[in-house]
């Protein structure tokens, strides 16, 4: 199978049949073999009602339907776990994505020899509530994970199919997964200007708590992909850094004190000097970091997945 399309909703009736029949119309025409995946993520709607009529006229169609909604990332990892297709695409089911894009990404992610392809919304039309604090966002993201995209949360992406079997995606993480494929050792990411437009249905479903979300999901995967496997190396430094401050201190403090003891000169108590509770701090803050190092690792050990590692290929092994 040539393509697999990943579409996540929550309360998309009006734009389901729409989108459907845009997908099929533009991917027969460019005579590619295809499955089109609904995750219907705890819809109140009647967007499942459609998911089920579609699929008894269309066998491409299938449909994922959650409980209650768990969210994007949830619904993602669902549909990477089922897609059959060389190339795996995501949309969103609002119509801002254009099915007229596909075939075009499809081609270039072979022909270019890319591991994924990240959409760019160059021209957006949304209000400059949502542009700002994207811009921001991205311009964040750039500096933090080193992946120089324009647009990570657009919704329109392909990947190689190895890449969506290769990468959980959980929380909310799904506005990451360039940056944790890049850290799972799929380098090759390339960008293409996508056509975006307005919404024609419905409003949008994300509100501005994702931009205090975002950061803090990015610092999650740029220190789990780095020190997971060795946390020692993260808590281990910075305990005996923070250690050896409060040593060098309190030393200082002490000599200062025995100095003045020793000329004769009349000083205040120990416990009278700032630098004391100073290096009392910094003592009980390495203890503890050096402490969680320990324990971070005895359990990192002990994983059932400790030598688990990606292997792209093989080589003379049955």
């Amino acid at each position: 199978m040539n393509i697999s399309v990943i579409i996540p909703l929550l309360n998309e009736a009006e734009s389901l049949s729409e989108l459907h029949a845009w997908i099929k119309r533009v991917l027969d025409q460019a005579k590619l073999s295809y499955e089109i995946i609904f995750i219907d993520d705890g819809s109140t709607d009647d967007s499942w009602v459609i998911i089920e009529k579609l699929k008894t006229t269309h066998p491409e169609v299938k449909g994922i339907r959650f409980r209650r909604n768990y969210g994007k990332s949830a619904a993602l990892n669902e549909g990477f776990a089922l897609a059959q297709g060389d190339s795996v695409f995501t949309m969103d089911a609002d119509l801002q994505d254009s099915p007229d894009e596909l075939p075009a990404m499809h081609a270039q992610l072979w022909e270019d020899n890319y591991d994924l392809i990240s959409g760019w919304k160059k021209k957006r039309y949304d209000p400059i509530t949502k542009t700002l604090p994207t811009k921001l966002y991205n311009w964040a993201t750039r500096r933090m994970s080193g992946i120089y995209l324009h647009d990570f949360n657009c919704g329109l992406k392909v990947y190689r199919n190895e890449v969506v079997k290769n990468i959980e995606v959980y929380g909310e993480m799904h506005r990451y997964i360039p940056v944790m494929a890049h850290r799972a050792g799929f380098k090759r990411i390339g960008e293409k200007v996508v056509i975006h437009q307005s919404r024609k249905y419905g409003e949008t479903k994300f509100g501005l708590s994702r931009f205090i979300r975002g950061p803090l999901d990015l610092l999650s995967i740029i220190f789990v992909s780095k020190f997971g496997k060795r946390p020692m190396h993260f808590f281990g430094l910075g305990g005996a850094l923070a250690f050896l401050i409060g040593f060098f201190l309190t030393a200082y403090v002490l000599m200062d004190k025995l100095i003045a003891l020793q000329s004769g000169v009349r000083q205040s108590l120990v416990t009278d000097n700032p630098l004391f509770y100073l290096a009392l701090v910094m003592l009980i803050i390495g203890t503890q970091l050096f402490m969680g190092g320990f324990l971070a690792e005895m359990l990192s050990r002990n994983a059932p997945n400790r030598n688990k590692y990606e292997i792209s290929e093989r080589l003379g092994f049955e």
